[in-house]
């Protein structure tokens, strides 16, 4: 998309199918002509203008609002017109058709070739002239589509605080810091002759220490920003009649997956998102985990064990009516084992002790939680427990958006930075190496915010966009 991006673009910005209103949307440079062109007058900047937009026989397509953004006071910064008419897809492809055709001269008569090379913009093609033309950085650019996307009240206002600038303020702090930290390194090598210790100082060791600790600080909360945004993948686990369909349900809240005291019924994956305090909680049902012979329960348990291997937590039903059986619980002894080998210790496994309801005299289990799917008894602990399991701290503060990409690259800063701590301990010996691991610290911090990125992230980024946006 880089090599277009002088091309004027044109999408319809609002999404597929019937709606009360939608928008297309041209930019680009001087669309003046065009406006002229195809709706008989100049439109003041940055007002609402009511009128017909009339196709090539001059007979009206729509009636509706005509808005233009004379650059670089638009969202691309290049001129920007938006016609608002009914939301019709019908009624909005003709426009885009009679705006491209316009812009080619084909039936404008004294006006040809107005916009030679207007195009169909491709996914995401206006946020990143936005980029492009500096009216917003990386960072708030996928804030966009995250916002567009936040499956949560918490996540959409986690986006809409990255977008309006909240997680790339502290990063260009973070980069301010740094640059000076650079500036007394780079100082220092150059006047070797000179008797002044600049690094001592300036107190190099104490900057680079409170560096440390406002990227550590930033590290936290861009942790719990990411997790807004992913979520986490839950799995639920164990032998059939568990009561696993019967939590799912109990969780979403809707009859999503079969009940029945058939062991085997889930045959087959069943998901749904949950939200809790806001983090989106992506919960898998997963066909009773045991020995058979059917070979679509054996598919069913295959795919069981490949979510399980995707989880970031798995949840180990157990069955309080059975438990005290010594078949059942050297069934569950065996499970347990293969998920220690399959998971380690990098993926949580909460026991849940289910249908405490049935069975009111069963001791205390010594690990996990007990509960009722049924009734709903000890729920609240559970949802604890996977907050806990995900690494979610409740924000005493604001909380913004963020990427996985982002917390990579915060972790690469974390390492130059320690590099450049140890090379630091060194004072004269090291000052070469101390001043490329602060280069790299802040390559790193750039790619966030976009300020140093490679054309090809740029196209992973913005392909991710719905066209139009």
């Amino acid at each position: 998309m880089l090599s277009r991006q002088h091309d004027p673009i044109i999408a319809i910005a609002t999404a597929p199918g019937r709606g009360a209103v939608g928008i297309v949307r041209v930019s680009g440079k001087d669309l003046a002509p065009l406006v002229r062109a195809w709706l008989g007058r100049d439109l003041r900047a940055r007002e609402a203008t009511y009128l017909p937009f009339p196709g090539a026989d001059g007979t009206p397509i729509d009636q509706g609002l005509a808005l233009y953004f004379p650059a670089p006071h638009s969202f691309t910064g290049e001129d920007v017109l938006e016609l608002q008419a009914h939301g019709g897809p019908v009624v909005l492809q003709l426009l885009v058709a009679r705006c491209l055709a316009l812009a080619q001269g084909s039936d404008a008569p004294g006006a040809a070739c107005l916009l030679p090379r207007l195009r169909l913009a491709q996914p995401g093609e206006f946020t990143e002239r936005a980029f492009l033309n500096n009216k917003i950085d990386l960072a708030q650019a996928e804030a966009i589509a995250d916002l567009i996307d936040a499956s949560t009240e918490a996540a959409a206002r986690s986006a809409t605080a990255s977008l309006s600038g909240a997680f790339s303020k502290q990063v260009h702090g973070l980069l301010d810091a740094l640059v000076r930290l650079r500036m007394l390194v780079e100082a220092t090598l150059d006047f070797p002759e000179e008797e002044i210790d600049f690094l001592q100082r300036a107190d190099a060791q104490g900057q680079l220490q409170r560096l440390q600790a406002a990227l550590h600080a930033l590290q936290a909360q861009a942790t719990q920003g990411a997790l807004l945004r992913e979520g986490i993948q839950v799995v639920i686990a164990g032998q059939p009649n568990a009561g696993k369909s019967s939590l799912l349900n109990t969780l979403a809240g809707a009859e999503l997956a079969i009940v029945t005291p058939i062991a085997g019924t889930t045959r087959d994956k069943v998901e749904q998102t949950i939200q809790i305090e806001g983090v989106p909680v992506h919960v898998v049902d997963t066909a009773g985990l045991r020995e058979s012979a059917d070979e679509v329960e054996k598919i069913g348990i295959a795919r069981a064990w490949g979510a399980i291997e995707g989880a970031d937590a798995v949840l180990f039903l157990h069955d309080l009516t059975r438990c005290t059986s010594a078949d059942y619980a050297a069934a569950d002894a065996k499970i347990g084992a293969l998920l220690a080998q399959k998971l380690g210790r990098q993926v949580p496994v909460i026991d849940i002790w289910n249908k405490a309801d049935a069975v009111t005299d069963a001791p205390a289990p010594e690990r996990g939680i007990r509960l009722s799917a049924k009734t709903g008894a000890g729920l609240d602990a559970l949802r604890a427990a996977l907050l806990h399991a995900a690494g979610w701290q409740a924000p005493a503060g604001g909380l913004f958006m963020a990427r996985e990409r982002h917390v990579q690259a915060l972790r690469q800063v974390d390492a130059h930075l320690m590099e450049a701590a140890a090379h630091l301990a060194q004072s004269a010996q090291a000052l070469d190496l101390l001043a490329e691991e602060l280069r790299l610290a802040q390559n790193a911090l750039n790619e966030i915010t976009g300020a140093f990125s490679s054309d090809d992230l740029l196209g992973v980024i913005f392909s991710s966009f719905c066209i139009g946006k």
